[in-house]
């Protein structure tokens, strides 16, 4: 079974390579390098600055940038609701919801917006009867998976803006 699994991803990724394939960025040279010269504002809150550092991660692959040329402003929110609420009114689960809008300008002229755009994530965690620690990390948990999926939404949006602009 394992043979014949590794004879089908061997034939997918000759077939990728044949019809020109390459990621959209972190191999792309064209795209990689103008997301490292993303400079990414400060985002209030302590979720804003998780954001930010997830955001940094994904940009500046290859380490910190030689020349910042852009600024990526974000606006980010996370919200939490109280889901499978029980007779007494003490909810079971705990929703989270995080959305962000951004806007990347050129860094010298702030009112050109060069591209704009949404990142929505929703994540979860059941409410046990627990100590106060144990839900707090778990609530840090959720914030840091929300954190990365919008940085990866937001990256593969400016990947896409720099791969049809190229400089």
């Amino acid at each position: 079974m394992s043979l014949n699994r590794n004879f089908w991803s061997l034939a997918l990724l000759v077939g990728l390579a044949g019809c020109g394939f390459t990621p959209m960025y972190g191999g792309s040279a064209d795209v990689a390098q103008p997301l490292d010269e993303v400079n990414v504002a400060n985002i209030p809150e302590r979720n804003g600055q998780l954001l930010r550092i997830a955001l940094e991660t994904n940009l500046q692959a290859a380490g910190a940038p030689v020349q910042q040329l852009y600024t990526l402003n974000v606006s980010y929110a996370v919200g939490q609701a109280d889901v499978g609420v029980q007779e007494d009114s003490s909810a079971t689960r705990d929703r989270f919801n995080a959305a962000a809008s951004w806007t990347l300008t050129p860094i010298g002229n702030p009112g050109l917006t060069l591209a704009h755009g949404q990142a929505t994530a929703q994540d979860a965690l059941n409410i046990i009867d627990q100590q106060y620690f144990a839900s707090t990390l778990e609530t840090n948990t959720v914030d840091q998976q929300l954190a990365t999926e919008i940085s990866a939404q937001i990256t593969a949006q400016l990947g896409a803006y720099f791969k049809a602009h190229p400089q």
